[in-house]
């Protein structure tokens, strides 16, 4: 009355490794499907990312900071500046040769030490990219309540 189907052990791995795909590719759609960004569900376009020029937050004598070896925080715009492997904008103002006529904060003895402790007579290549530990400030509005004490 019934015949018995004998499948063989390639054909169930064929299936098994199918049915998974499936399964993971419904897992993936369905994720994609909620994500929402931090400005809700509308849509991002031309309108929406506007760039918005805010006041930078100029402080005589720099920023205080927050924790023990926080890097200083940059008190003015850096958008034009450029850091790639042959210029550094920064170091217009804040290089050896530079920071007294500009009257600037000269780059930390830090930034001339390379990995192995040697002192260099150039920026180490670790501590080149500026903006990687430097963060311009502005004077916004906080988005979130910050109840955070520094030192």
């Amino acid at each position: 009355m019934f015949k018995t189907v004998k499948i063989t052990h390639s054909l169930s791995r064929k299936v098994m490794s199918i049915f998974l795909v499936a399964i993971t590719a419904v897992m993936f759609s369905s994720a994609a499907m909620s994500v929402q960004s931090l400005r809700g569900d509308s849509a991002l376009d031309n309108k929406a990312n506007k760039i918005v020029k805010h006041k930078v937050n100029t402080v005589e004598g720099g920023i205080k900071r927050n924790f023990k070896l926080q890097p200083p925080l940059i008190p003015h715009t850096t958008d034009k500046y450029q850091i790639s492997l042959k210029n550094n904008g920064c170091m217009k103002c804040h290089s050896e040769k530079a920071y007294k006529k500009e009257k600037a904060p000269k780059v930390g003895d830090s930034h001339y030490i390379d990995r192995d402790g040697k002192t260099l007579e150039h920026v180490s290549s670790r501590r080149y990219f500026c903006t990687q530990c430097h963060a311009t400030q502005i004077k916004d509005n906080p988005l979130v309540e910050n109840t955070y004490e520094g030192i």
